[in-house]
């Protein structure tokens, strides 16, 4: 990986990690909260998308109409998945099993379906930046994901990180194949699962406003940071990044929330936690230098 495409990963971890702080305040509001914020981006993001399309993106295709809408799918079923495991189970569950088996799995599909060649170096940053996950959400206790009562966590950790899987490898298609300007596929995806979603808002459209009743502000500062985030992450697949080495990087999120609940908040971190951020530091640098 380039050090310009590492950078772009590291202010992306930036981004992902603000916008999850802001996103778990409005956990309860569920599927309106999920369309506000795409709203949001799609608003405010136009006047970028208007640019490219006048002066970068001139090829249209069917090949390049399907990605965008197989990813809006994609985009679409994991926010609300996320959404909902938050509501049905513990987030110190959920999490850490979407954002672990997330990147183990897109790696995967990478080396299997993409192609990408894997090195030992690359494959053990991968490992060692999900071993610091599990270790920083759990607090050193990975065998409490074990316990029967945490299953509907696991299981929805588990769908949760398979999407994320599998819409970072469309959408690494997308920009690395079928040459679709970042922006402009991360804004379509927005619109079109927005759009999917109309038919749902429509039919309680007043209980939908009332529960976003003092989120707005939280909606539109997530519809900034999320895309933005992910815009970077495109831009260093599209500028010949591997996913198999960008998917596990964009786990410093994680990191720097753990960084940041210690010399920012005052939190107590505990053992588990550093030794958490230790693997995921070390993990990065082998990423960085396969």
């Amino acid at each position: 990986m380039t050090l310009f495409a590492l950078l772009l990963v590291i202010v992306a971890a930036i981004c992902h990690a603000s916008w999850n702080l802001l996103a778990k305040r409005a956990a309860n509001v569920g599927p309106a909260f999920v369309f506000a914020y795409g709203l949001c981006s799609a608003i405010l993001f136009a006047p970028w998308v208007l640019w490219v399309l006048i002066f970068e993106q001139n090829d249209w295709n069917w090949s390049i109409l399907g990605c965008i809408l197989l990813s809006g799918t994609l985009h679409l079923a994991y926010s609300l998945s996320l959404q909902r495991g938050y509501q049905v189970a513990d987030l110190s569950v959920v999490y850490p099993i979407s954002r672990g088996t997330g990147p183990f799995l897109a790696t995967l599909g990478a080396i299997l379906f993409i192609r990408e060649p894997a090195t030992l170096l690359g494959l053990g940053g991968m490992l060692s930046v999900v071993a610091g996950v599990l270790m920083i959400a759990t607090q050193g206790q990975i065998k409490r994901l074990l316990k029967p009562e945490a299953m509907i966590g696991v299981r929805w950790g588990l769908l949760v990180g398979l999407l994320i899987a599998a819409y970072t490898l469309v959408d690494a298609y997308g920009v690395k194949v079928l040459a679709i300007a970042p922006v402009l596929l991360d804004w379509s995806t927005t619109v079109s699962r927005t759009v999917m979603m109309l038919p749902h808002m429509a039919k309680q459209p007043k209980r939908s406003w009332q529960a976003m009743r003092g989120y707005w502000p939280v909606a539109w500062a997530v519809g900034l940071l999320s895309p933005l985030g992910y815009i970077l992450v495109l831009y260093a697949l599209r500028d010949g990044a591997p996913v198999s080495l960008v998917a596990p990087a964009r786990e410093m999120s994680m990191l720097l929330v753990t960084l940041g609940g210690l010399y920012i908040l005052r939190e107590p971190v505990g053992w588990g936690r550093l030794v958490g951020c230790c693997f995921i530091a070390l993990g990065v640098v082998m990423l960085a230098g396969s």
